[in-house]
């Protein structure tokens, strides 16, 4: 406990508002500004530290894609400890003269509400936002008219929430792509007409002006256009390492300073990005790739599920097997057999769940990104 006589020195807040301003503190592009821990989707969290130049820089990208002003309303639902939040949101918004709607926690019916009174114009949310929204029926067409750019990131988005939100109100979700260690954002679909965007729903976007990515396989050479593999990206928005733990920055950074994401994507023509999935989340059924996200597109176009998730699971005969975890939508029902054979309509056989578990919930992370590694 702290005596009454230790606080007699301190400043009221009466003395705060009237002291003189704070000293101004020089600080270099290369100095520290923040160290966000990462989502950890694929292993532990790790703390990243990022520069001052590193968060400048990124904004400035942004910039060249991204138009924002002084009559835009951005709805702040993201949290700020998430760099999507941090960053896209908080800071993007200050630099360009926007205004900031914040908001505590996220909830369907207050959020149409508020996007209606406040006339939002930008909306940023990770896919269970939009996910939500599409669930909601019942809702008039115009109840995004006020929206100019809805976009998303954090997880892959479902196509079919993408092509559903278009059909019933009008409204394109952009996706994009980032890291915490890229500040965050790495590609996005933001600057394309909305022509161009529709046929390219599903991809995340193209490279932001003065970021450098290559798609490279297992020794680290660039894959023939139309194969997947690893993405690598370099520029001044990369950060500067793991705090405390050299080991971990070696295996993410190249001497050379590209970073090693440990996402998969294939490009097509046009420079469009189309994320597969991580390359940790892989899964191997008798010698054949498995990606996680295309199996849980294929669950969740069946009309009972509201959310899936899929991982791999150890198996005497093929090494490994899928197992699917199922959120069912409220009041319906819905059998193992029955979703399996719905898979097997639209996937190879070695893709389809062998086990599905249906649930309450599924864990996620701050942003709402489904935590694989904790449903293994």
């Amino acid at each position: 406990m702290i005596a009454t006589t230790e606080l007699a020195g301190a400043l009221s807040y009466r003395d705060l508002a009237t002291s003189a301003a704070a000293p101004v503190i020089e600080t270099s592009a290369d100095d520290l500004a923040i160290m966000l821990f990462t989502s950890g989707t694929a292993g532990s969290p790790k703390a990243a530290m990022l520069s001052h130049g590193n968060l400048l820089a990124n904004l400035e990208q942004l910039s060249q894609v991204r138009k924002l002003d002084g009559s835009d309303v951005v709805y702040g639902v993201l949290p700020l400890f998430h760099i999507f939040g941090l960053n896209v949101v908080l800071a993007y918004s200050l630099m360009r003269g926007s205004a900031i709607v914040l908001i505590e926690r996220f909830d369907p019916m207050t959020a149409i509400e508020t996007i209606r009174d406040r006339k939002v114009t930008l909306i940023p949310g990770a896919p269970p936002l939009w996910m939500a929204f599409e669930q909601m029926h019942g809702l008039p067409s115009d109840t995004f008219a006020s929206v100019r750019t809805a976009l998303t990131g954090a997880a892959k988005m479902p196509e079919h929430t993408t092509k559903a939100l278009y059909e019933r109100f009008g409204l394109l979700v952009t996706e994009g792509y980032g890291l915490t260690e890229c500040s965050p954002v790495v590609t996005t679909t933001t600057d394309v007409d909305k022509a161009t965007a529709l046929t390219k729903i599903g991809s995340i976007g193209r490279v932001l002006p003065g970021v450098e990515v290559r798609i490279v396989d297992d020794n680290g050479e660039n894959v023939l256009q139309g194969d997947s593999g690893e993405i690598w990206v370099r520029g001044p928005n990369v950060f500067r390492g793991y705090f405390e733990d050299a080991q971990a920055t070696a295996r993410a950074l190249s001497p050379d300073g590209w970073l090693r994401t440990g996402d998969v994507a294939v490009v097509d023509g046009d420079g469009f990005l189309y994320l597969v999935d991580r390359a940790k989340d892989l899964i191997i059924v008798s010698g054949f790739n498995v990606y996680p996200a295309e199996v849980e597109e294929a669950i969740g176009e069946h009309a009972a599920v509201a959310q899936c998730a899929v991982v791999g699971v150890p198996h005497p005969h093929t090494g490994e097997a899928v197992r699917a975890y199922v959120v069912l939508k409220p009041g319906v029902n819905l059998d193992e057999d029955a979703l399996i054979d719905h898979c097997h309509a639209r996937l190879a056989r070695y893709k389809c769940p062998t086990k599905v578990l249906f649930v309450d919930r599924l864990p996620v992370g701050s942003t709402g990104k489904v935590l694989r590694r904790e449903l293994r």
